[in-house]
């Protein structure tokens, strides 16, 4: 089997129910597997062996990413906001390539040297070919299906490899086949080239559901297609959610149909979150932790378990609302200290997972899955009585300050409950002293003007005096990616290059 099957399941079962709207136009089921066979025909004559897309989201990522299964060949969307010189050394690493690229972004690959074709000339190519479709290509369940690269925020990105049967445990192991009542609907606005970006289209396909395209999000936007569409869930990345709250300004959102509101890609700030609870009453609110490397979701905090800790008056319950939840079916997850032994209860540890759609396995590496299966997903977490998971933030953030191992989440949880702090981010800086400094990077809220004195106070008053920041730089912003991940590495060097200019007058 290959994620064609749930394409294929769709047709069979609810040919006239549609399937996507993107802009004015609306495709059922049987028009969008028209267009997908005519893709899958065009990919075959043009003999590539890799599908590259470099475009926004919208009819043409679902459209290529089944065209690409049919062709048996790899889908691999890249990101379209790196600059030249990083989408030309990435096309340059995917063998024999066929690039389909939105006319806006052509500029940028025009010297990578691969076969390159602007989004509207390769569809019409696809159109043409629906009315005489060559067969499927014979595809391995083993293949590779989709080649996503991670986000590189510590070093260059790496290519993470979905295979077929990845995904197609990932998607039957959390979606019931034909769930979605035909009037459902789910907003999607996550990047193309995220893993949730791909999970979003094979699980809403499996479903039965429309998927509704936010190519370009905009808060405002955002909310107004809610309402026009009466969307019935949706999901996105952290900054995402904390604009639209935001721009709804302390109103209810007054979104009668949204049952469901997804959130991942990036912690979530706990303000953040509970300012969302408040203005989306009626919504249930699902936190889905996930890495590329494990095909997305692989725990969940549902709704119920996000109204019970907003609402509850004991500490450890109202505690799982900073928690990813507890694991899907079918996977496995167990926290390892540094010698590899499980940890108990409570205690930080790394955490490790295992099932039929975790991958761990890169291009031109292979796989770092352990003799059993375990995929080391590098980030610290603990766990409480009741199995759920609270990550505390990633093995490389870590600060080592006097031989103490700090966990940056851990001041950053704190920071940000002061009132004059929007956000946060607190990274390690070389120390001759202590090895490692704590430097806090904060951006006020609004108007407010904290100083680091009254910020070092609020911190030393709730934590011991070792977690207490040594510096702080104030910010209009924090440099993230686009799905909300904190740049640290370039916190660490603005502040490092600025301190050097400094000491240089």
């Amino acid at each position: 089997m290959t994620i064609s099957l749930l394409l294929e399941m769709s047709v069979s079962g609810f040919p006239e129910r549609t399937a996507i709207t993107s802009g004015d136009e609306s495709l059922t089921y049987q028009q969008f597997d028209d267009l997908v066979r005519g893709s899958g025909t065009a990919l075959q004559q043009s003999g590539a062996k890799n599908l590259i897309y470099l475009g926004g989201s919208g009819l043409e990522l679902p459209a290529l990413l089944f065209g690409a299964a049919y062709a048996g060949i790899p889908f691999v969307p890249i990101n379209y906001r790196l600059d030249n010189i990083r989408l030309t050394r990435l096309i340059e690493r995917v063998e024999d390539p066929i690039v389909v690229v939105a006319p806006r972004y052509a500029e940028s690959v025009g010297q990578s040297g691969a076969t390159i074709h602007a989004t509207d000339e390769f569809f019409a190519q696809a159109r043409a070919a629906v009315a005489q479709p060559l067969p499927p290509a014979d595809n391995d369940p083993e293949g590779p299906a989709v080649v996503l690269f991670t986000s590189g925020t510590t070093s260059e990105p790496k290519a993470v490899v979905l295979r077929h049967s990845h995904l197609l445990s990932y998607v039957m192991g959390t979606v019931e086949f034909g769930s979605a009542d035909p009037a459902d609907g789910a907003l999607i606005s996550v990047p193309p080239y995220h893993v949730a970006g791909i999970g979003t289209i094979l699980t809403n396909i499996y479903a039965g559901r429309r998927m509704i395209y936010l190519a370009d999000f905009d808060a405002l936007e955002w909310v107004r297609l809610v309402r026009a569409e009466a969307a019935t869930s949706a999901m996105v990345v952290p900054t995402m959610l904390e604009r639209i709250v935001t721009a709804l300004d302390g109103n209810t959102a007054d979104v009668p149909a949204l049952r469901s509101l997804s959130y991942g890609g990036a912690r979530m700030p706990r303000p953040t979150l509970e300012a969302a609870l408040k203005a989306f009453p009626d919504t249930g609110f699902v936190n889905a932790y996930g890495l590329t490397e494990t095909s997305s979701t692989i725990a969940l905090l549902g709704p119920e378990d996000h109204r019970s800790a907003l609402e509850s008056d004991d500490p450890g319950v109202r505690a799982r609302l900073g928690s990813i939840g507890r694991p899907v079916p079918e996977i496995e997850i167990v926290l390892r200290d540094v010698d590899g032994s499980p940890v108990r209860d409570g205690e930080q540890g790394e955490l490790w997972v295992r099932g039929p759609q975790v991958s761990g396995e890169y291009m031109g590496t292979g796989s770092v899955l352990d003799a059993a299966g375990w995929f080391p997903t590098r980030d610290l977490a603990y766990q409480d009585s009741d199995g759920f998971v609270f990550i505390v933030g990633r093995n490389d953030d870590t600060i080592i300050r006097g031989g103490e191992n700090i966990a940056p989440a851990e001041i950053e949880d704190v920071l940000i409950e002061h009132p004059a702090v929007r956000s946060v981010a607190v990274v390690g800086i070389p120390d001759e002293h202590w090895g490692q400094a704590i430097l806090a990077a904060v951006v006020p809220e609004g108007d407010s003007s904290p100083t680091s004195e009254q910020l070092r106070e609020f911190v030393r008053a709730r934590l011991r005096s070792s977690r207490t920041p040594d510096r702080l730089v104030f910010r209009t912003d924090l440099p993230a990616t686009p799905t909300g991940k904190i740049l640290r590495k370039d916190i660490a060097a603005d502040y490092l290059a600025s301190a050097s200019a400094d000491s240089a007058r």
